[in-house]
Order: C-alpha cells, then structure tokens, then sequence
C-alpha cells in the first residue's frame, strides 16, 4: 500500500474582509474642517462593516510519495492558498494537515531569499532552513549554481538579480537539495521557455528517480497535462473534481468554457502599484463573438497613482489549454507613453488571424527600468466563431492561426 506523505483532513481558511462605507464627494473646505476637527479630536472614523469569507473550505485529500499532482482552477479559486499552507507559510482556519518529510516550496518571486544576501549566502541559508549540514549543502553546490547559471553574479546580492534570474536560483536550490516533498506554483511563467523546460525536466526525475512528491499549479493545461500522472481542480475554495489528469483536464475546460461567474476583480499577478489596470475590453464589449480576419482592437483603461515616464504595454493571448498563442509587445514599434493622468485608457489594434475557439487576454505594463507596473493574468475573454468576416464557414484545421495569403502559379 503507497504511503500517505500529505495528508489533509477538513481543512478551511477564513479571512475577514473589511468594508468601508463610501464618503461622499469631497470639497476642499470639507478636507479644511475635518483637519480642523482632527485637532480637537472631533474625527469620526467611517463606518465598517466585516464580512468572512473562505479561500478554502472542508478541503480533504491524501497525496502518496511519488506523485506528480497538477492543481488546476480559475483565478481565485484557492490554489494559492493550498500551496502557502502545505507550506507552511499560513496557517489554516480549521482541520488537520499531516505532512511527512522535508518540504521546499517555489510560490512567488522573492519567497524565501534574503534580498541583502548574495545567491552564495542564499543557497547555505535555505538549506539550513531544510535542515541540512554545511558539508551536505557543500556537496550540492556546484549543481545548483549549473543548473541556475547564475555563477557570474553568486557573490552579488540577490536583490540586484532579475526576476528570471532570481527565479532560476530560487528553483535550483528548491529542486536541489533534497526535500522529499517539492511545491512550485506559476511562479516559473516569470522565466524563459527554455528554462521553464529544464525545470519541468527536473521535477519529473526528482519523481521518477528519488520518489519525491511534487504538487504543481499552472493555468498552462499542456504543462499540467506532461508533468503530473494526477491532478484535482478547485472552484469557490472547493475541490470539484479529482483523478487522472486528462479526465481533470477536460472538466476543467468545459466548467471554464460554460462558467457564467464573472471575477469580481482582476487577478494582479505582480506590480508596483503606481498605476493599476482596472478594465479591459474587446471593441468596447465584454467576452465578444468575432470572426476570422476581423479587426480587434483591445482598450486597457489604467487608474494613475504616481506619474510615469516611458510605459511600455504588452497583451498575451491564451487558449484554453493555457498555452501563448499570440504575444504582442508595445517595444516592437519602438514606442512607449507617458502616463499621468488620474484615468489613462490605451488600446491595441490588430487584425484576428486566430483559428476558432475562446480565448484569454492578460496585459501589462513595463517602466523604463523593465520592471512590472502591473499584470493582469486571464483577465478577459473573447471568441472566434466557425466563420470568416464575410460569412463563408471556417473548416477545421490544424494550428492556432491563419493568414490571409496569395497563391501563384510561378510555373
């Protein structure tokens, strides 16, 4: 009988959400009298009101050593959360998780390294963390610092590294010095498509090899699909479906294809809040039918914070699957914005040479300086009907696009 090395038993998280009765429109002399009320202690604070909500709720699972477990589920569905209990990052509300052995977790650029220390300092640091000795993670050391190819920049503090760079030491020392259980989320989307499949390269030998147990999340269903034997998909906090990972897979698709449920908010996956995508459409509608080879144009509608000098936009477009099928990046006509306005609103123009089926939009923006302002994951969605612009029906066929083309006789 395999061996239960995580096993999780009614587990809920509750957090308590804080609401604020909106102020009314505010003039200048009502900022005058409240600071005037403020010195003699006349302020009232708003009136709030709390209300709880759960990230997880009565979540029960047994996962064996060995295993290869692909989470699956749409933004806000409680994957993240799973992954920072197991790991041990945040306590749950209720329940019991038993776990057996050493655990190393990858869950978000800049989790578990001391930004002042360098890559070297790091690497001794974590495993000590892990519970190993000096002359065990001695031994290891030159194959993390390969696998990460980082050696230029070892004695260099790790907060000077880029996110790529920090991520691909980050997953060497995880995958390296021998936990027995290995936690990554999206968090290697951050890296380049090469190193994304030495990791995943890794993670199936560190499975097959040493029967260690990996718990992997990602929207990208082509990953999932080659990685993990297993999978279970979460919806509302909830596991809805679990199994092997084609059947997983193929619920999750027609729930997301199906799924009336609009998010409430944009799922930010990383930024610096001095300005914040807050809506996106698709000629100016929401999750719109559009034909082969019509125009599309993307509006993004940006709330300033802080004025910013040479933005830089880029759209990415997924399938179903989770898979890029069209990135489309502001640098390539050499040409940024300035954005200072309290609102901004920038759009995309581009003919749709993409195949029928539904599709994701994700957006964002770069500063000057190459880092994230904002991103939006899956944000909005739009579909391609079985029809070109001028009603003649689209056959299936192979590939994710199309191309409006000539053909000649050249003999």
């Amino acid at each position: 009988m395999a061996k239960a090395v995580i096993k999780v038993e009614e587990v809920s998280k509750k957090f308590t959400l804080s609401h604020e009765a909106p102020e009314r429109y505010v003039a200048l002399r009502d900022v005058i009298a409240k600071k005037a009320k403020g010195l003699f202690g006349q302020n009232r604070r708003p009136t709030t009101t709390k209300e709880d909500f759960y990230a997880l709720k009565d979540v029960s699972f047994e996962i064996n050593k060995g295993d290869r477990v692909g989470i699956i589920g749409r933004n806000g569905a409680g994957k993240s959360t799973l992954l920072k209990i197991l790991s041990r990052i945040t306590e749950p509300s209720g329940g019991r998780i038993t776990i057996n052995g050493r655990v190393a977790s990858l869950l978000e650029v800049g989790t578990g390294f001391h930004p002042e220390l360098s890559g070297r300092e790091n690497i001794f640091l974590n495993g000590a963390i892990l519970g190993m000795s000096r002359q065990e993670i001695r031994s290891k050391f030159d194959e993390i610092v390969n696998f990460a190819e980082v050696s230029k920049f070892l004695d260099t503090p790790v907060k000077r590294y880029s996110s790529g760079m920090y991520v691909r030491l980050a997953f060497a020392v995880a995958a390296h010095l021998e936990p027995e259980i290995l936690i990554v989320d999206e968090v290697l989307a951050v890296g380049d498509a090469q190193f994304q499949k030495k990791c995943l390269g890794k993670m199936e030998e560190v499975s097959l090899n040493e029967g260690r147990t990996v718990l992997f999340v990602s929207h990208n269903m082509n990953v999932i699909r080659n990685l993990c034997t297993t999978s279970m998909m979460l919806a509302g906090g909830k596991i809805v479906a679990t199994g092997e990972t084609n059947e997983v897979i193929q619920e999750y698709l027609e729930y997301s294809g199906n799924s009336q449920e609009e998010s409430k908010a944009y799922h930010h996956k990383t930024g610096s809040y001095f300005a914040r995508i807050n809506n996106i459409d698709v000629n100016g509608k929401k999750n719109p039918l559009l034909s082969v080879f019509e125009e599309i144009i993307i509006n993004i509608s940006i709330e300033i914070r802080q004025e910013i000098k040479a933005v830089e936009f880029f759209v990415i477009i997924y399938n179903t699957e989770g898979l890029p099928v069209l990135g489309l990046f502001q640098k390539d006509d050499n040409e940024t914005f300035d954005i200072k306005d309290s609102a901004h609103e920038v759009s995309i123009a581009f003919q749709n040479n993409l195949t029928p089926g539904k599709y994701f939009i994700s957006a964002g923006m770069f500063d000057s300086s190459r880092q994230f302002v904002d991103w939006v994951e899956h944000a909005e969605t739009f579909e391609v009907e079985s029809s070109y612009l001028d009603g003649r029906l689209f056959e299936a066929r192979l590939g994710m696009t199309t191309q409006k083309t000539v053909w000649e006789r050249v003999r």
